[in-house]
């Protein structure tokens, strides 16, 4: 690749979706009519800064018929290794998913990297440390474990090469599929999809309280751009940093935007170590020949009492979607081509997003990113309803608000795990191009009580 400095951030690269900012940082702007399920609402322009507007309230929509959830999916579905599927069709073309009439690999421009190569063939051993252990509590995975029962003909064991010693069948790898809740709190599932010969999404998960005893609740998820190397080992590693920054820290009485901030610097420190730089001393920009170090993206989402607090780098996604389905809205905005081109004015949505670069990321966490510049936003939600943390496995098939909200299940506030499931399966019923990572995180209003730290997990 021949350039990857980060091109900035211009003006008016706001939030879409209800809420978003208004024209000065830090003011807010109720939001217009309902929007109809498949659109999303009309993005409202901001400033960029460092540090993002404080809050973006979720104000009561005027009254919209409910959408219709998509039929729930279940694990008996059929997901064939050959089905293309059509699912609920956004734009496709990164991180191994391939849009129609789109080249493999969007074309290098300043400040983008892309986020596709070609899988090599699966060979089922796993690749580095970070691969194939789910770790945490709570979370489970794959049977490539040797000495456990073959998945395939359920009589023989795994070997120490990951295959049956009985029928020679290649076991599931453990980071190929895991699951993990806390107690109702946050769900995560994780899975590799059905075109890659490896899962290189991570997910962490964690419950905690401030010191005034505000219950604070937070899921991370993490995207390995695959055009970089070991890819796997830099979202494991980024999920994991931030999943020890943030707990501690809002124990600690750090404020939570600045707890969130901090634990994503934390993970971006820990992707630029696996380049064997050393994150803590390095600034980013430094010319220095790490040759396609490890990178991924990272989105993450914190509920504490009634405020949402959202922050991210790349193009992972946070929705909000209400239980009624009146005004459903995506939370953040990409760091990527396509929207530089749209927030820029230099093109509209739909010839950005027709463009072979529109999926290229701008910002990503490793060695060789310009700058480590993470989005934090605080929002106000102000009914029940869920909020979905995903890569673009899943956004890919349900990529405006108004189709997130179609495919979330009617139930997935009472049952996280559940609408997680189904929500993986709906990218796999798509066609599966990609790994897909999908946590929720229930909303039921401002809490009437203290909550005592729950626990940890990390995927």
């Amino acid at each position: 690749m021949s350039d990857r400095r980060h091109p900035g951030r211009a003006a008016g690269h706001g939030l879409p979706g209800a809420g978003a900012a208004g024209a000065a940082a830090g003011t807010t702007n109720a939001p217009g009519a309902p929007v109809p399920p498949g659109a999303d609402p009309p993005p409202a322009l901001s400033v960029r800064s460092p540090m993002e507007p404080d809050d973006y309230p979720l104000a009561a929509p005027r009254s919209a018929p409910a959408a219709d959830p998509r039929a729930l999916w279940t694990p008996d579905a059929q997901h064939g290794a050959d089905d293309h599927g059509t699912g609920t069709a956004g734009p496709q073309g990164s991180n191994g998913s391939h849009g129609a009439g789109r080249p493999d690999h969007p074309a290098d421009a300043t400040g983008t990297r892309p986020k596709e190569t070609p899988a090599p063939a699966d060979t089922g051993a796993t690749a580095g440390p970070a691969a194939g252990v789910p770790g945490g509590s709570g979370a489970h995975g794959g049977s490539g474990t040797p000495g456990t029962l073959c998945v395939a003909c359920r009589k023989g064991t795994v070997g120490r090469d990951g295959h049956c010693e009985h029928c020679g069948h290649a076991q599931p790898r453990e980071r190929d599929h895991v699951e993990s809740e806390l107690a109702g709190a946050v769900a995560a599932v994780t899975d590799r999809g059905l075109r890659h010969h490896r899962n290189e999404d991570a997910f962490a998960l964690c419950e905690t309280a401030l010191p005034d005893g505000t219950p604070a609740v937070a899921a991370v998820v993490c995207d390995g751009v695959s055009s970089a190397t070991r890819p796997d080992e830099a979202s494991a590693a980024a999920a994991a940093a931030a999943r020890e920054s943030l707990p501690a820290a809002l124990r600690a009485g750090t404020p939570v935007r600045q707890a969130l901030h901090d634990a994503l610097v934390a993970a971006g420190t820990a992707v630029t170590t696996l380049s064997g730089v050393d994150g803590k001393s390095y600034r980013y920009g430094e010319p220095r020949p790490h040759q396609n170090a490890p990178a991924c993206t990272i989105v993450s989402a914190l509920l504490s009492g009634d405020e949402l607090t959202v922050g991210w780098i790349g193009d992972s996604r946070v929705y909000w979607v209400p239980d009624d389905r009146t005004a459903p809205a995506r939370l953040t905005e990409d760091d990527s081509w396509a929207a530089q081109m749209v927030a820029g004015g230099l093109l509209t949505e739909r010839e950005a997003y027709a463009d072979p670069r529109a999926h290229a990321i701008t910002g990503w966490l490793g060695a060789d990113a310009y700058e480590l510049a993470p989005h934090i936003a605080t929002f106000l939600p102000d009914r029940p309803g869920v909020v979905i943390v995903c890569t673009d496995g899943l956004w890919n098939y349900a990529e405006s608000a108004g189709e997130m909200a179609l495919a979330v299940p009617a139930d997935a506030r009472t049952r996280p795990l559940h609408g997680a499931q189904a929500l993986v399966g709906y990218a796999l019923d798509g066609g599966g191009h990609d790994n897909v990572t999908v946590a929720v995180l229930p909303f039921s209003g401002a809490p009437s009580g203290a909550a005592e730290p729950a626990g940890e997990a990390t995927a």
